[in-house]
């Protein structure tokens, strides 16, 4: 998820400064392209996260194709709230969280 994120945000950050926009919408594409990165090498994901899906969702309301946007903003929030996962620096730095999901018929099945 969070490499297919990263592409995505890098590729239209890059694609977006390729076309030379004003200087405005240049800082919001190199700003989209950071997100980007951070998000490829893992470095901060919940905060990477929480504003990719920002940026998606202004992407949602200010550009004519919104499927993309709402899928990058669905992964943006996924990340944010499920980490980086172990290959990311974020676990080379803080330690990889692993989620534990129990079954509920072994929860019930205690005293």
């Amino acid at each position: 998820m969070r490499l297919s994120a990263g592409m995505a945000m890098v590729v239209h950050g890059v694609s977006g400064l390729l076309a030379g926009p004003p200087l405005g919408a240049g800082v919001f594409q190199a700003f989209s392209s950071g997100l980007g990165i951070l998000l490829l090498a893992g470095l901060w994901t919940p905060v990477a996260g929480t504003l990719v899906a920002a940026d998606a969702l202004w992407n949602v309301f200010s550009t004519g194709h919104p499927s993309l946007w709402i899928l990058l903003a669905t992964l943006g929030a996924a990340l944010a709230l499920i980490g980086p996962g172990a290959w990311s620096i974020d676990a080379r730095l803080f330690g990889w969280r692993r989620l534990e999901i129990r079954d509920r018929k072994s929860q019930d099945s205690r005293p």
